[in-house]
């Protein structure tokens, strides 16, 4: 069993912040090649892999949205012949709101996308404006109900706090507008100044918000989901009951996972594998059936820091057990005097054999990660 992920490299227009790769649109024959090109390779990766089950599928980009309803259609019914793709299997969808309207997001519905994650970023146009967005709040507004009324029930927004003048006044303003419209999931994002993005190149003439207004858009935001009915399950998503993203809560517990597309991952029997950040490159090696991937070996240090750095970015956390399995060794005890100093001050708790970190601690969880990865053996006590 195993999760899917597509990744689309197309945008209209490359954010101020995106340091993800992607490439401008140049037209129809481009996408065309792109797809046959998707299809040949997720034939020849289904046959090396013994056309496992598949249980979810994520289009990511870039912008997925730019494909046509039809394409989506293409690529679907390959998948349900390539993979034992599951009858309820959960179909993801990044979307922007400059590239939804009735009539596609229909035609997304009815091709079997039965779940999209809509870009809003923010519901403030200056905000927008200033990030280099394509839309406007009118556009997000509407694309969301397009895909209210083309029958999604399972939609979610996506935001960046911290953002260049922005204030906690305005940030939890946007949310309550969210809640208003009423998305079953909203993922929130703190903005991350990426070397080469033209806000990182210009961040010393930007006022964004300072490390304590930073953390209050954090926390209060994060109450204010939790009080209209959204649940914390992970440091930036929160959801109705039963509508977390199943696709990313299995990469979350560690399960496998093929990327097809360039600069897709995938993560399989130990092997982390990524594709070429290059369309032209992976283009290439995909008609000359071969593989330009980058191949690691996960060892033991690699394994056990994946299972810390994942689990610890939910809500649930380390199951203390896991640990033990995997290492041979006691959580607990090897960073005991860590987790002493988050407990006192309500930044962690341990409950029901289980190490997790509270929002406030959330704010925190990368140097908590990287002091748990300090005490992590560089060698296996399981007896083997």
């Amino acid at each position: 069993m195993m999760l899917l992920y597509i990744h689309v490299p197309f945008c209209r227009r490359k954010c101020r912040y995106c340091a993800f790769y992607s490439e401008p649109l140049r037209g129809d024959g481009q996408l065309r090649l792109w797809l046959n090109a998707l299809l040949t390779d997720m034939r020849r990766q289904a046959d090396a892999l013994g056309h496992p089950r598949v249980r979810t599928v994520f289009f990511g980009g870039g912008t997925p949205s730019l494909l046509s309803p039809a394409a989506f259609g293409q690529i679907l019914d390959a998948a349900a012949v390539c993979f034992s793709l599951d009858g309820d299997a959960e179909i993801s969808m990044e979307a922007n709101p400059d590239s939804v309207n009735a009539e596609n997001a229909a035609g997304f519905r009815t091709a079997g996308v039965n779940r999209v994650s809509l870009g809003a970023q923010a519901l403030d146009d200056a905000l927008l404006n200033a990030v280099g967005r394509v839309h406007d709040k009118a556009a997000a507004i509407a694309a969301f109900r397009a895909l209210r009324t083309a029958g999604f029930d399972n939609v979610g927004l996506d935001f960046i706090w911290g953002l260049p003048d922005e204030t906690l006044a305005s940030w939890k303003t946007q949310l309550s507008e969210a809640v208003a419209l009423g998305p079953e999931h909203l993922s929130c994002y703190g903005l991350t100044l990426e070397e080469g993005t033209p806000l990182f190149r210009e961040r010393a003439s930007l006022n964004f918000p300072d490390e304590e207004e930073s953390a209050a858009m954090y926390e209060e935001g994060g109450d204010l989901l939790e009080s209209a009915g959204y649940k914390q399950y992970e440091i930036s998503n929160y959801a109705k009951p039963g509508r977390a993203c199943r696709h990313n809560l299995g990469y979350w517990a560690g399960e496998d996972y093929l990327g097809l597309g360039p600069d897709a991952v995938s993560c399989l029997n130990g092997r982390r594998v990524t594709q070429p950040s290059d369309l032209g490159a992976w283009l290439s090696a995909v008609d000359a059936g071969q593989d330009a991937a980058e191949t690691e070996i996960l060892g033991f240090r690699e394994r056990v820091e994946e299972l810390v750095m994942l689990r610890l970015r939910t809500a649930e956390g380390l199951r203390l057990d896991d640990y033990r399995v995997l290492t041979g060794r006691d959580f607990l005890a090897d960073n005991r005097s860590l987790i002493d100093a988050l407990t006192r001050r309500s930044m962690a708790e341990l409950r029901n054999g289980r190490f997790f970190l509270t929002r406030k601690g959330m704010l925190v969880s990368n140097a908590v990660i990287e002091q748990c990865f300090e005490t992590i053996p560089t060698t296996t006590e399981v007896d083997v």
